[in-house]
């Protein structure tokens, strides 16, 4: 007998917009009534809400920490571990992708869960970042810590040679593997993100930093505007041509650096466009970030979700939630794990010190993790001293899980009241 048309949907059939969902749970001005002081010492009203993310390739319930898997690998961890390990979903990077193995060979492998073998929903950023903090010799890190406007727009750093140069229909690169010369634009962005095949995706973008003058941040405000518009054309262009495959997310990018009134004209000129959801990017200044992330969220729809881009320290995670984000990602975890750093409720400690050399106990005591449950810290700092590759996958396991499950456990102090109490001893804890 015939599938039913109605409820089996063919392969042939086009990928639908409503294939991808928002819905807002409970909201953390309701469910813990912050007083009139906490509400003033915030700057304004707590934006901070549960919801679900419904994927062609499963659910994310948020908040939700993103795990990273830049090369379409969370760095020395089995997808399989990903997963025991409580991540709902897993962050690709499309320029690295691009350059390799090549965005084709990801399309031809069935996309990047299949060609990862991982089988929950995945993101791809749009590759802008990569761009512009390596194509101005940054390498990875922007800064956040300082503004300073006394250098030129397109400064570099000391002793590199500027490898990106951005122009109106988009960017020429260098190469950071081998030099080449490469085209970044809207439609090439897409066209990349398209054949990664990741259930969300993020418009191409210009990223600056705070050390651009107010002019250059304008200028640059607009131009990703622009951007942004060719990116949505180009986007139902490829989804439309693109027949039988999942319908993939698009989400608009908010820039605007440091200052109030660029930030909420990009989160009303992109919230009037139609994106699925919104990343909000660019350097911020630390002691700001829940400033500038409500000022965003007080003026993007409130039916679509927001992805924080690069954050990971406990105290900017719940600064992100309460002010509204939905979603963050950051590489810190396993970065810092590939040091020897390791989370801990107490702190971040480093299994390097000649202390750990007998320590027979876990990484965290009562911690759920397969690092914490089957290896002791002697026998990791004994790893890490030998150079021995294993060191870095079972600190990065247990740094993961700690990120996801502080995460988890704050959206679980949203729905049951205790989200502001939650914080507080979290914060008292680790950063004593």
């Amino acid at each position: 007998m015939p599938a039913n048309p109605e409820t089996t949907r063919s392969s042939a059939l086009p990928a639908k917009q409503s294939d991808f969902s928002f819905r807002v749970g409970k909201r953390l001005s309701e469910t813990c009534s912050p007083s009139p002081e906490q509400v003033a010492e915030n700057g304004g009203a707590f934006l901070g809400r549960t919801g679900t993310i419904s994927t062609p390739h499963g659910e994310i319930q948020t908040p939700a920490f993103i795990a990273v898997g830049t090369k379409a690998t969370v760095k020395a961890v089995l997808p399989e571990a990903v997963a025991d390990l409580g991540a709902q979903a897993v962050l690709a990077n499309a320029y690295h992708l691009y350059l390799q193995p090549g965005a084709d060979i990801l399309d031809e492998a069935g996309g990047l869960g299949a060609f990862m073998n991982w089988q929950g929903p995945t993101f791809t950023d749009s590759g802008g970042f990569q761009v512009m903090s390596l194509g101005s010799g940054f390498k990875k890190v922007i800064d956040m810590k300082s503004v300073d406007h006394s250098g030129p727009d397109d400064a570099v750093a000391p002793g590199k040679e500027r490898l990106a140069h951005v122009d109106e229909e988009g960017v020429w690169f260098k190469s950071h593997l081998n030099g080449d010369k490469h085209r970044f634009s809207p439609e090439i962005s897409m066209n990349v993100q398209h054949q990664i095949g990741a259930d969300i995706m993020f418009a191409f973008d210009e990223l600056t930093t705070l050390q651009n003058s107010r002019g250059y941040q304008e200028q640059s405000l607009e131009r990703t505007r622009r951007w942004a518009e060719r990116c949505i054309t180009e986007h139902f262009r490829l989804t439309g041509e693109r027949t039988g495959k999942p319908y993939q997310a698009l989400f608009g990018v908010i820039q605007g650096a440091q200052y109030e009134d660029l930030r909420r004209k990009a989160c009303r000129d992109l919230g009037a466009m139609n994106f699925d959801g919104f990343g909000i990017g660019g350097a911020l200044e630390k002691e700001n970030l829940g400033t500038i992330v409500r000022w965003c969220n007080e003026e993007l729809p409130e039916d679509k979700p927001r992805h924080l881009l690069g954050i990971s320290e406990p105290d900017d995670i719940f600064t992100a939630i309460e002010n509204g984000a939905d979603t963050f990602d950051c590489v810190s975890p396993t970065r810092v794990a590939r040091n020897s750093a390791f989370y801990h409720p107490d702190g971040r400690f480093n299994l390097s010190g000649a202390k750990y050399k007998r320590d027979f106990g876990p990484l965290q005591e009562g911690c759920d993790c397969y690092a914490c449950q089957n290896y002791s810290r002697a026998y990791i700092h004994h790893l890490f001293k030998s150079k021995e590759m294993l060191s870095a996958t079972l600190i990065s396991i247990h740094n993961e899980r700690f990120v996801v499950k502080m995460v988890d456990d704050a959206r679980l102090a949203i729905e049951d009241g205790s989200f502001f109490e939650f914080k507080a001893e979290t914060l008292r804890r680790y950063y004593s």
